[in-house]
């Protein structure tokens, strides 16, 4: 019966887990760029009772392995890369991604490089396109953007192209936004900011291989547009519903469980 009480526990421990998840979905439910997460659960360790036998031809059957299981575990938090509905807003510098593909950004010209697709763009005060907290968003050479002083307008086009007008009308380019891809998108590590950081198990490459959109794979942009969360509430609420009634069984294991430990006591009086 201890089995039984360390089984509850783990299901308790595995569903708390499942709500964190749950919950930090729904609260990032409005974030641009946000990609969902859920939990896969495995069984642990089981202890064998009675091991196989071999049937014998004519003298004995065979006889299956006697095994209790010894609770759950958790076997995977994935973060499912699903694209996220696209929210118009008409602002030049909100980029989305039509297809596969991440904006790399970096944190000063040494800092390291990482992956996002929140489009919420700006120009800082030295004509830097940067993130909201400050990043600069790289080229398809890996060098940050810049519009230089004497640009007055500027286009960014499907295939990133940032085509710039001066004070006098003459039209320039100022470079091509990059996109990268990744052969596993759920093998990259959340960082926070709605940021990615490239892992082993993500891609061959460990250093971002930045290209211009429409390239290998890579999606187009869509300029006054954003990506928003691809987390579905209905879906979220309704593991939610699950996830505590999980909760509540397994704590009525523990109740159960305790009950008969206290007959067991109450033998002996």
């Amino acid at each position: 019966m201890l089995r039984s009480l360390y089984s509850g526990v783990s299901g308790m421990q595995g569903f708390q887990t499942k709500l964190d998840v749950i919950g930090n979905n729904i609260a990032n439910v409005n974030t641009v760029g946000f990609k969902a997460s859920r939990v896969m659960f495995q069984d642990v360790l089981s202890q064998r009772i009675a091991g196989a036998t071999i049937p014998e031809d004519g003298e004995r059957g065979g006889r299956n392995p006697v095994q209790v299981g010894l609770g759950v575990g958790v076997a995977a938090i994935d973060t499912l890369h699903t694209e996220g509905s696209p929210q118009t807003t008409g602002v030049g510098t909100d980029l989305y991604i039509n297809g596969d593909g991440y904006f790399a950004v970096q944190d000063g010209a040494d800092g390291e490089i990482l992956l996002t697709r929140a489009g919420n763009f700006t120009l800082d005060a030295l004509g830097f396109l940067v993130t909201a907290d400050g990043y600069f968003v790289l080229d398809e050479g890996g060098e940050p953007i810049q519009l230089e002083d004497e640009v007055e307008s500027f286009s960014i086009g499907a295939n990133g192209l940032i085509t710039t007008i001066d004070g006098e009308g003459e039209q320039g380019e100022a470079g091509i936004i990059g996109l990268v891809t990744v052969r596993n998108p759920m093998g990259l590590e959340k960082v926070g900011g709605t940021k990615f950081r490239i892992t082993g198990n993500a891609d061959e490459e460990i250093e971002p291989q930045i290209g211009a959109p429409g390239e290998e794979r890579r999606g187009f942009l869509v300029a006054g547009r954003l990506e928003m969360s691809n987390v579905e509430l209905t879906s979220e609420f309704t593991e939610m519903i699950i996830t505590q009634r999980g909760f509540q069984a397994n704590s009525r294991i523990i109740t159960t469980s305790d009950e008969i430990l206290q007959e067991v006591v109450n033998l002996k009086r």
